[in-house]
């Protein structure tokens, strides 16, 4: 169930010294305030300037009167968050993001300054990231939404507020006396989160008020479900070999041989096939019969080729 921020922030625990991610909005610089004045000589604070926007230096400068304030060490990291050919722009500023946060974080870590890492990414944020899911038509594992405490590239990472909601935030942050900045992009209706934010939310708050909790109880499911089949695909990789024979996935079930063959690429090759692409590489793997058969499946940058009795993932 949604909480409100000071349960929520009385429930977090991470190890210390923490590190905050700041970008300056009402969420982060919520957290930030508190985490500060809980643990005050313990938490740092990481803002990553973006570059995409004429707003930026003024977060900066958001950030480091902040830090200044409460007494917090801040670390500043600059990028280029330019999205790729065919990349949108959400997905490369996020992507680009967490390795920056990743980078500045590991260089603390190596002297100790830390051992946690907070994003304050809220119950709006998880219901908004669930419809995206939606949207696109992912599995499980994209259904399962954001996660509440992951470990990456030997941190621990955490998202304390994920069950406090918007305005709650805001309407603590208020109560506080503490000012923030708004990003202008976030009323930018061209990106489809904002779209969500401003057209869905709303109505889903008016037919269905609960709407948080039981798109966060979703998610947990399908979270549940996403690591049994993560379970069942390293068994299945461990029968079928690496990179998988032919003749023992077709001893598989199609749902098994599509799961295990998704595992493999994402794992082995970091690339992850297409609904009609893994469809047509399972319609070839039954048919496959013969010495002679060819398979040959663009997936990604590379292709799915047979090499006698198994498949392999080469990038021309």
């Amino acid at each position: 169930m949604t909480q409100s921020m000071d349960a929520a922030l009385q429930a977090f625990a991470p190890a210390l010294p923490l590190a905050v991610a700041l970008s300056g909005g009402a969420d982060s610089t919520a957290l930030l305030l508190a985490c500060a004045r809980r643990w005050p000589g313990q938490v740092l604070a990481i803002h990553v300037h973006h570059g995409l926007q004429a707003a930026a230096d003024g977060f900066e400068q958001h950030c480091a009167a902040l830090c200044n304030q409460l007494g917090v060490p801040l670390r500043v990291h600059r990028l280029d968050a330019r999205p790729e050919h065919g990349q949108s722009p959400e997905d490369a500023a996020r992507q680009a993001r967490y390795q920056a946060l990743t980078a500045v974080a590991l260089e603390d870590h190596a002297l100790g300054a830390i051992q946690s890492i907070a994003i304050a990414q809220h119950a709006d944020d998880q219901a908004e990231t669930l419809l995206l899911a939606l949207s696109r038509g992912a599995g499980v594992a994209g259904l399962a939404a954001m996660p509440a405490r992951w470990e990456r590239a030997g941190l621990v990472w955490h998202r304390p507020l994920l069950q406090v909601a918007a305005a709650d935030v805001r309407h603590w942050l208020k109560a506080q006396g503490q000012a923030w900045v708004e990003d202008p992009t976030n009323t930018d209706e061209r990106f489809t989160r904002n779209r969500i934010r401003a057209q869905l939310l709303p109505a889903l708050d008016a037919a269905f008020p609960s709407f948080r909790d039981t798109f966060a109880r979703s998610a947990a499911n399908a979270a549940q479900a996403a690591e049994l089949l993560h379970e069942m695909a390293q068994q299945d990789l461990s029968l079928v070999g690496v990179p998988p024979v032919i003749k023992a996935l077709q001893g598989l079930t199609r749902a098994r041989q599509a799961n295990v063959l998704r595992h493999w690429l994402r794992h082995t090759h970091h690339t992850t096939p297409a609904a009609a692409q893994l469809g047509e590489l399972l319609d070839q793997i039954r048919a496959c019969t013969t010495r002679g058969h060819h398979i040959r499946i663009k997936v990604g940058s590379g292709f799915v080729v047979r090499v006698g009795p198994a498949l392999d993932w080469l990038r021309p």
